[in-house]
């Protein structure tokens, strides 16, 4: 999708990388409303997968709730090398932990989440935006004046 946003670059955006643990997921549930968005965004014409290291081994499990793809990624080197694949010039990052901290520097848009399980200093200062749910960040991408109204100068 493209977005005019005033005072910046237009942003050509096709892919959101999400972390697993923390963000899509909390204390290992996905919340309720999650699946609904994501179906809505891949409507939009962007391609979502989510990376984690498959701690709780339900990664094929919640890939398929989702409708989404996933890939393996333990480590924060891990998830920028993928990112790296993915033109990561048209990529949106949703995360929250310090192993997404290389993953918000490479991408072009980088959104942390304040859900339960926390969020690093250090990826909180990497990143373009701040938002309280997965809920609210995927909606920044099926409402996109809600992105324009964040971004704009």
């Amino acid at each position: 999708m493209i977005y005019d946003i005033p005072g910046r670059e237009r942003l050509d955006l096709r892919t959101i990388i999400l972390d697993l643990n923390g963000t899509l997921s909390v204390g290992g549930k996905i919340p309720e409303g999650v699946a609904e968005r994501l179906r809505d965004i891949k409507g939009l014409g962007f391609r979502a997968l989510f990376l984690t290291g498959n701690t709780r081994n339900d990664a094929d499990e919640l890939a398929e709730e989702l409708g989404i793809e996933w890939q393996l990624a333990k480590t924060a080197e891990d998830k920028r090398d993928i990112a790296l694949e993915l033109e990561p010039e048209t990529c949106v990052a949703i995360g929250n932990g310090l192993i997404d901290l290389e993953l918000m520097k490479v991408v072009q848009l980088g959104i942390v989440t304040l859900q339960s399980e926390g969020v690093h200093t250090q990826t909180w200062a990497a990143a373009d935006i701040v938002i309280p749910t997965i809920n609210d960040a995927l909606d920044l991408f099926i409402d996109p004046q809600r992105l324009v109204a964040t971004l704009r100068r």
